[in-house]
């Protein structure tokens, strides 16, 4: 379950003063994930996504920009189908974080058909999905934040990875979900930051996920890391699931090899080490800032760290709803077997207020992280 967001969402919602409450039982659960009919809309799925998280950069100047970009859909009552749209752009030189949103409640189901065509609109802009497979058409134009669009197109440079080897990943017993990916789309296009167009290219990692309102405990917390290595050309997926009361934790994840070897990796493959924290001016949270990731058994020792140490959405859906979580770009340092190796990541940080993270290291033995790049820093934040 990449995303806890709305999940804690739905939990929050129709616990306080709503008698509908989210139902599980149209979620589709198979042996293994049935290609490519899983990438089409489940109907009635009680939360499902499709999401795209990357690094691009300008082919002229090289400047580098982060992006996220993902369509939720969910049905609280097995009646009425809901979506949602989030939309985020980092620029790492000016230190500026820009995103926009909307939920949405439709009048009519979605279908279930391919290839995809998704779409909301939000005040005259509208955003869209379309394509199947790794082939996909992303447009999108923020209404909160003049000057802040993505028209992009993807191609697939590897194949599916498909995460617990079925495209089912169990979390420690507390929930299942379908969960596969393609972890590398390369990806050309143009990216409007301020006003300013840029021709771009990079990569964008995919994820697509249903059966996803199993977990919807507000105890309940989520680290998800996605990693582009450059050499070797490998992908990590890595999740770290928490009780905040009693401090149990599920870790696991997928390690994808350069030929596309499918390497599930369990909580005792892999250590992750929070080193530093950053606090938000605007929801008091504290959000792990850096950590470092240790693989012995592909020989990777790396610490993950943000291009941008504000990259904090806080979401106002409901009157009384307003729900902070942290998700960005960040940089990758360290070794392959002794060799030095650098690449690119994505981390999202959800439910970390009042957090009793026992696996985390102790607030004085690690830093209060600020900015990694010595430029001005920016305004960020819907």
């Amino acid at each position: 379950m990449k995303n806890l967001l709305l999940a804690t969402l739905l939990l929050f919602t129709f616990t306080t003063g709503c008698a509908l409450k989210p139902t599980n039982k149209h979620d589709v659960f198979e042996e293994r994930a049935q290609l490519p009919q899983e990438e089409a809309v489940h109907q009635r799925n009680s939360l499902e996504w499709w999401y795209f998280t990357g690094h691009l950069k300008d082919k002229v100047t090289g400047e580098v920009f982060g992006v996220e970009y993902v369509f939720f859909h969910f049905n609280i009552s097995g009646k009425k189908d809901w979506q949602m749209v989030n939309f985020a752009i980092t620029d790492p030189a000016t230190q500026q974080f820009r995103y926009d949103y909307k939920l949405e409640n439709l009048s009519d189901l979605l279908p279930s058909t391919l290839p995809l065509a998704l779409s909301m609109e939000k005040q005259k802009q509208r955003w869209t999905l379309s394509g199947q497979e790794g082939i996909y058409r992303l447009q999108a134009r923020m209404a909160a934040h003049e000057g802040m669009a993505i028209d992009l197109s993807t191609t697939p440079t590897k194949p599916i990875l498909l995460h617990g080897g079925t495209g089912y990943e169990d979390y420690g017993g507390v929930a299942k979900a379908g969960y596969y990916s393609y972890p590398r789309l390369a990806t050309t296009g143009t990216l409007e930051v301020n006003g300013k167009l840029h021709e771009v290219e990079g990569e964008l990692w995919y994820d697509r996920q249903w059966n996803c309102n199993s977990v919807t405990n507000p105890n309940i917390g989520w680290d998800w890391f996605s990693l582009h290595l450059n050499e070797p050309r490998e992908e990590i997926m890595a999740y770290h699931l928490y009780e905040k009361q009693t401090g149990r934790a599920i870790d696991g994840g997928s390690h994808f090899g350069p030929q596309g070897q499918n390497t599930h990796l369990a909580a005792e493959d892999f250590q992750l080490e929070t080193t530093a924290w950053w606090t938000s001016p605007r929801s008091g949270n504290r959000y792990p800032a850096r950590w470092r990731l240790q693989i012995p058994s592909q020989g990777y020792d790396l610490t993950i760290e943000p291009l941008v140490p504000d990259q904090e959405l806080v979401l106002r859906l409901f009157t009384a709803v307003k729900l902070p979580y942290w998700e960005g770009m960040c940089r990758v340092t360290g070794t392959h077997h002794g060799q030095p190796v650098t690449g690119n990541s994505y981390v999202e940080i959800t439910n970390r207020k009042e957090v009793k993270n026992k696996k985390a290291a102790p607030a004085n033995t690690t830093a209060e992280a600020t900015s990694p790049v010595s430029v001005p820093q920016g305004s960020s934040g819907k």
